[in-house]
């Protein structure tokens, strides 16, 4: 058989150099957590099946195992294994996050839960202290079904919430990002890692209109001025995603009477620095970059 992929000589090395230094986050993750390369290399192939039998179909018709034992270069009869066990691509949230989600979405837009900064209120324990303005009117306001006792139980474990002096139920956080507990951490490092590199792979690959995807980067910089840029980055970045949530929560009211095809969306902040290790050949200094813009 001769395959018509080009071969692993023609690769673009810029390409594998960029793979090489995405992943390695990742492999820190999995060598930290026992997740062996046997346990990686297995999944990979459902991966690469899964994705290859999903987006590179000829014409309406599902692919052949040879087909995609060429795509993929896995055998065919891992790939007739691996067709056979069925996978849900639906995200598993745990359920606090399904309910906080749309708790704090509704604390941070909704003006009634506001103060004169646009901060959210610390919101009193009790109905019967703060009537509606509560934070047991708050969540019986999303669902009558959960008391609110085990929300800010479950919020004071995961360290979204807390009490002030006055003993009311104070968000810690402008958005639902849990301190302590893993698994509702590993959501969102799951959801947010695949819409960034969702993106950023559709830019590359240039199928669609581009999507925003742009950062700002410096070497060179102090501690010091490192510790002012995160401090900044952070207030910026917050008033961005509260003023996008604003607008969304409203729109998604509007649109539940809206005919046609229903979309997601994600739009997402992030920082990162380290110290520097010694000047690399060809290392890009001090830039903003414009993936996603009409410019490019």
């Amino acid at each position: 058989m001769h395959s018509t992929l080009p071969s692993i000589s023609l690769l673009s090395p810029v390409l594998v150099t960029a793979l090489r230094r995405a992943l390695r986050p990742l492999i820190k993750l999995m060598v930290a957590k026992g997740i062996t390369y046997n346990y990686l290399a297995e999944l990979l192939k459902d991966i690469f099946v899964e994705v290859a039998d999903k987006e590179f179909r000829i014409g309406a018709k599902p692919s052949s195992d040879s087909h995609l034992s060429l795509l993929t270069g896995i055998h065919r009869k891992d790939i007739k294994r691996l067709r056979h066990c069925a996978h849900s691509n639906n995200e598993i949230a745990p359920q606090a996050i399904s309910m906080g989600a749309r708790l704090v979405s509704l604390w941070t837009s909704d003006a009634r839960y506001l103060d004169e900064n646009n901060q959210p209120k610390p919101l009193p324990r009790f109905i019967r202290e703060g009537g509606e303005i509560s934070f047991e009117g708050l969540v019986a306001s999303v669902s009558c079904d959960i008391r609110s006792r085990v929300v800010l139980d479950e919020w004071l474990r995961l360290g979204v919430a807390r009490f002030d002096e006055k003993n009311r139920v104070c968000l810690n956080i402008a958005a639902f990002i849990p301190v302590h507990g893993f698994d509702e951490k590993a959501y969102f490092f799951g959801h947010n890692l695949h819409d960034h590199a969702a993106a950023a792979t559709s830019n590359l690959l240039g199928d669609n209109q581009p999507f925003l995807e742009r950062s700002v980067y410096y070497d060179g910089l102090s501690v010091d001025s490192v510790r002012v840029l995160a401090e900044k980055s952070e207030n910026l970045g917050m008033e961005s995603l509260l003023a996008i949530n604003k607008e969304a929560i409203d729109m998604e009211k509007n649109d539940t009477t809206a005919s046609g095809q229903r979309y997601r969306m994600t739009f997402g902040i992030y920082y990162f620095s380290e110290p520097i290790e010694a000047e690399k050949p060809f290392e890009i200094k001090n830039s903003v970059h414009y993936r996603g813009l009409e410019k490019i």
